[in-house]
C-alpha cells in the first residue's frame, strides 16, 4: 500500500506508544523474515463472520443496513474498500461530527484499536468499517457519529441505547445477541497466532490441529496475550457458545492487540491470538520499523 510520510510517522508513534494505527495486510508465513522482530503464524485457527451490532429498537435500522451491505457489495464498493487497506488503494479518512441531540444522527459505537477495521490517524478515523460507516450515514442521509470504546463495551452501548449500530469488527455471537441484532454477515474472519521473529515453536506446523496440539501441551506458566473481548480470549479461555475447550495457560487481556504484540515484544508474554487482518496489520508496522 502506498503510504504518506505523514502516515508512516503516525504509525511509528502508534505502535511504540502502544496504539494501533497501521493499516496492510502483508500476509503471514511460519517463517518471517531474517531480523523481523514479530511474525505471523499462517494458520487460521477459526471460522468466523463479521456483521454490524443494531439497535434492537430500530428495525427499521436494520433492514437498511442489510439493504446497504447488500448493494455495496453488488456494485464494487465494499471491494473498493477492501482495496484501500489490502491492495493498492488509499485509506479515505472520516471525520466524527459532535454528538447533538437536536441533529439527525448515526452514532456508531466502535473501538479505534483494530487495524485495518478501525483505527485513528490524528483525530480522523480509518478502516474498513469507519468507511462503510461513512457511505452508510449518508446513505441514511444522517450525520456520522463515531463513539470510540474499549472493545468489550461496543454492543453494551447499542444495548444501552447509547448508540444505533456497533462497527467494530464484531463477530457474531450468541451471547452478543443480548445486547443487539446482528446484520447480514460482510467479512470471514479467522484467529491467527503472532510470535516473536525467533520463536521457532510453531514453525513445522501445517494445520491448525498442529498448532492446537502443542497449544494443549503448553501450561500454566505460558502466557499469552489477546485483546480483552474478542474470539482470541474466548478460543483461548474456552467458550461453550463457540464450542472452544481453552487451554492450560494464563489469558492476558489488553485493550488492543498492538498492547499485547508490544507486551511480548517486551518478553511479558509468550504470544498473541488475534484476528487475522489485525494481526498481519499490526506486524508489518512493527517490523517495517525494524
Amino acid at each position: 500500500m502506498r503510504k504518506s510520510l505523514a502516515l508512516l510517522l503516525v504509525i511509528a508513534l502508534s505502535v511504540f506508544a502502544l496504539v494501533g494505527c497501521a493499516s496492510n495486510n502483508n500476509t503471514g508465513d511460519n517463517t518471517g523474515d531474517s531480523g523481523d522482530k514479530v511474525k505471523v503464524i499462517d494458520i487460521q485457527l477459526t471460522q468466523e463472520e463479521y456483521a454490524f451490532g443494531v439497535d434492537k429498537n430500530q428495525p427499521e435500522l436494520l433492514a437498511e443496513v442489510n439493504s446497504f451491505i447488500a448493494k455495496i457489495q453488488a456494485d464494487g464498493t465494499f471491494e473498493q474498500i477492501l482495496k484501500n487497506y489490502f491492495g493498492d488503494g488509499e485509506p479515505q479518512a472520516v471525520v466524527s461530527a459532535q454528538l447533538d441531540n437536536s441533529k439527525d444522527q448515526l452514532v456508531v459505537a466502535t473501538n479505534a484499536a483494530f487495524e485495518p477495521f478501525e483505527y485513528t490517524v490524528g483525530d480522523k478515523y480509518c478502516g474498513i468499517d469507519m468507511e462503510i460507516a461513512a457511505l452508510l450515514a449518508e446513505h441514511l442521509g444522517k450525520e456520522l457519529v463515531i463513539s470510540n470504546m474499549d472493545f468489550d463495551a461496543v454492543c453494551l452501548s447499542v444495548g444501552q441505547g447509547k448508540a444505533d449500530i456497533a462497527m467494530a469488527g464484531l463477530t457474531i455471537k450468541e451471547d452478543r445477541k443480548e445486547y443487539v441484532t446482528f446484520s447480514d454477515k460482510y467479512y470471514d474472519a479467522a484467529q491467527k497466532i503472532i510470535v516473536r521473529g525467533n520463536d521457532s515453536t510453531f514453525d513445522q506446523c501445517q494445520t491448525a490441529a498442529d498448532v492446537e496440539a502443542i497449544l494443549a501441551e503448553m501450561d500454566s506458566k505460558t502466557r499469552i496475550g489477546v485483546q480483552t473481548g474478542t474470539t482470541g480470549q474466548f478460543y483461548v479461555e474456552g467458550d461453550e457458545d463457540w464450542g472452544f475447550s481453552g487451554y492450560n495457560v494464563e489469558c492476558v487481556g489488553y485493550r488492543s492487540g498492538s498492547l499485547a504484540v508490544q507486551d511480548m515484544i517486551n518478553g511479558n508474554i509468550d504470544l498473541v491470538i488475534i484476528d487475522e487482518a489485525p494481526a498481519q496489520s499490526i506486524s508489518k508496522a512493527i517490523n517495517e520499523l525494524n
